[in-house]
């Protein structure tokens, strides 16, 4: 009678050892494989286990041993090494759009009979935000007048040197030597910028 009750509750402790190592994430203990016919009796803290009985007459008696050694069959995590990887994040294949920088570029001073014209652009990128006029004739009358209409007509952030993006720019008129001189000195600073 104390064989059965002992039989019976240690087939429900190990049933409940099993399910709870099974079910534990990163356990790494193997349960020890017992010959078939074999009954299996738990054992009490500091007492020695029973021996079994061998089915055939002439076998070696085996024991159940209170710590389970694994079998030579059985196979065992590496301790520390997770045994499923997480998914890696998605890798974008699109390219980060180059940085907007904003840079001067200044074009050399061209003579004319009327005196210097110099242009300065201002570049966000690739493209001409802005167009000044570092150098213009200057002196009485007209040609005052004349590099005010140009400095007018193409610089600022709205002159056609914005709007066109180019050195092809409208003549302005009476006021073509100036005029010529700009768009030279402005076509050697986009050239520069390049």
């Amino acid at each position: 009678m104390r064989r059965a009750f002992l039989a019976i509750t240690g087939l429900a402790a190990s049933t409940t050892a099993l399910v709870v190592l099974k079910g534990s994430p990163g356990t790494s203990q193997v349960a020890q494989e017992v010959p078939a016919g074999q009954p299996v009796s738990p054992t009490p803290a500091g007492s020695a286990p029973p021996a079994a009985e061998s089915p055939t007459p002439g076998a070696t008696p085996t024991s159940v041993a209170g710590s389970p050694r694994p079998s030579r069959s059985a196979t065992r995590a590496p301790a520390g090494r997770p045994t499923t990887k997480a998914p890696a994040a998605p890798r974008t294949t699109t390219s980060k759009p180059p940085q907007s920088t904003t840079r001067r570029v200044t074009g050399p001073i061209v003579e004319n009979e009327y005196g210097n014209v110099q242009v300065q652009i201002v570049l966000s990128g690739n493209r001409i935000v802005e167009a000044l006029t570092l150098e213009l004739p200057s002196g009485p009358g007209e040609t005052e007048r004349h590099s005010d209409d140009v400095r007018r007509a193409y610089n600022g952030t709205s002159g056609q040197v914005v709007r066109n993006q180019s050195a092809d720019l409208d003549t302005v008129s009476g006021a073509t030597e100036t005029s010529a001189s700009y768009e030279q000195s402005l076509r050697a600073a986009i050239e520069q910028a390049r």
